[in-house]
């Protein structure tokens, strides 16, 4: 049986929150075991992945977190370092990992994005992890 990890920035709760409600949705329906663990932000997802990684327990990783802009350029900087991070570490270290980090202008975009009964971007994460375990799966037994 696959097991995946859920690592989910806790910087909003209330969204993430709802985004981890609809990845273990997803990850439930499949069938699949899980762990979870909060981050205080989206910058140390990529990190707590690769620990985690180099455990050798996980098939999948689901990143989780939330980006809202602010009055400053640290909005770009923690979106675009997060997902270079989770990019860096799909392609170099050939992990399955489901970006479920939402990057958005104000709070009322991420609550619709985050809720399992409207976005669901966090079930979103999950199947395209739960996909990416897949493809691997096939590749390595071809």
């Amino acid at each position: 049986m696959n097991r995946f990890l859920i690592v989910q920035a806790r910087f909003y709760p209330e969204i993430s929150d709802a985004l981890l409600a609809g990845a273990e949705a997803a990850l439930r329906a499949a069938g699949v075991a899980w762990d979870s663990v909060a981050v205080p932000g989206a910058l140390e997802i990529p990190t707590v992945i690769r620990l985690a990684a180099d455990t050798g327990r996980y098939d999948g990783f689901v990143a989780l977190g939330c980006v809202i802009r602010g009055e400053t350029t640290h909005y770009e900087t923690v979106c675009q370092e997060s997902a270079r991070g989770l990019t860096l570490l799909g392609i170099e270290s050939r992990l399955s990992i489901g970006n479920g980090i939402l990057t958005v202008e104000n709070e009322s975009q991420a609550l619709e994005r985050a809720d399992p009964a409207r976005g669901n971007k966090g079930g979103a994460a999950a199947e395209a992890c739960l996909a990416l375990v897949a493809l691997k799966t096939r590749f390595e037994a071809a």
